[in-house]
């Protein structure tokens, strides 16, 4: 009888669905729960939630994203294990209803428990084993540290020079002012950047930031902003534009996030003033470079050299098929 495995997340970026469709192609009854494409049934139902949210302080949605997950279940049965990424946004009691439909239940955090709490799920000893992509949270709770995956295919070294040197693309938050730091910084070493920047409301926040920021650190004028939501294949086509991606990582992050994957997948550098990098096989001063995030300074040298492979042995350590492998205990 095939195994039967459920994936419950909030899957914004899509990077989910390549877990389902690698555990399809291993015989694996999988199917996924993806809270992050639920919607209103109709108008109707939308103006209620907008009212209840205003007058009752209550996100009707919310609650019927989680109903939705008891109904898919039980229209499913019994399931051999039940993963759910970042736990946190399902309440308690649905969690202790998710668990009755499971031998396994199997928590993923791939966000640091200092943005993501979930200290009131771990007391109840919900979860049968819990994996996390943040070093000091697996120490400090006894996790199973585990990093994000590459979801694609390696790529090739491009022949030809992309047109760009260095490119981010990364919501408007509060790192923007290191990046537009080191924007103008590229700028003044005359090096071709492609930044852009995605939030809602992204003009009205452009223009508070500016209003408040002094004069040498307002936008920088190359920047690119928008609203509409950037889409994984378009994230990778971008990042084929340039030889360096950028990533700077929220605050008390410790874990590695997806950019550094997409950098070794894509075969390109990659600059983070995520400092525990440098504890990784991977590791490369030739490839990577560490900034302060305080004081970031771009060293010109590492914009003049070629990528270097990762070793073969290195770089499956950090493919989606053994992440998959190890999540939910294959076979090899």
């Amino acid at each position: 009888m095939k195994q039967k495995i459920c994936l419950i997340s909030f899957d914004n970026w899509h990077y989910d669905k390549y877990i389902i469709k690698l555990l399809q192609q291993k015989n694996i009854d999988a199917y996924h729960i993806n809270l992050g494409g639920y919607k209103h049934a109709n108008l109707a139902s939308r103006i209620v939630n907008v009212f209840s949210k205003i007058f009752l302080g209550i996100n009707l949605k919310t609650k019927k994203k989680q109903e939705h997950i008891i109904s898919e279940l039980q229209k499913n049965g019994q399931h051999d294990i039940i993963l759910v990424i970042n736990p946190d946004v399902i309440e308690l009691k649905y969690h202790q209803q998710i668990k009755q439909y499971t031998k396994k239940y199997v928590a993923y955090l791939y966000d640091s428990l200092d943005r993501c709490p979930v200290d009131h799920l771990l007391n109840a000893g919900l979860f049968d084993q819990v994996f996390s992509f943040d070093e000091q949270d697996a120490k400090a709770h006894n996790f199973v540290k585990m990093n994000n995956y590459i979801y694609f295919d390696k790529q090739e070294i491009p022949t030809e020079k992309p047109k760009y040197k260095v490119t981010t693309i990364s919501s408007f938050d509060k790192r923007f002012p290191i990046y537009n730091k080191i924007a103008y910084q590229l700028e003044q070493l005359k090096v071709p950047f492609h930044f852009i920047f995605v939030s809602r409301n992204i003009e009205y926040k452009k223009f508070k930031y500016n209003f408040k920021a002094e004069t040498g650190a307002k936008t920088n004028g190359q920047l690119l902003f928008q609203s509409k939501k950037i889409r994984l294949k378009q994230l990778l086509k971008l990042y084929s534009e340039a030889e360096i991606i950028l990533d700077i990582v929220q605050n008390n992050q410790t874990g590695l996030s997806f950019r550094v994957f997409e950098a070794m997948g894509m075969q390109k550098k990659l600059i983070t003033d995520n400092k525990t990098v440098v504890n990784y096989p991977f590791y490369n001063p030739n490839n990577i470079l560490i900034i302060d995030r305080e004081n970031p300074v771009i060293a010109t040298e590492f914009l003049t050299t070629d990528y270097e492979p990762v070793p073969e042995e290195i770089y499956n350590q950090y493919t989606l098929d053994n992440w998959v492998t190890t999540i939910f205990d294959l076979k090899k």
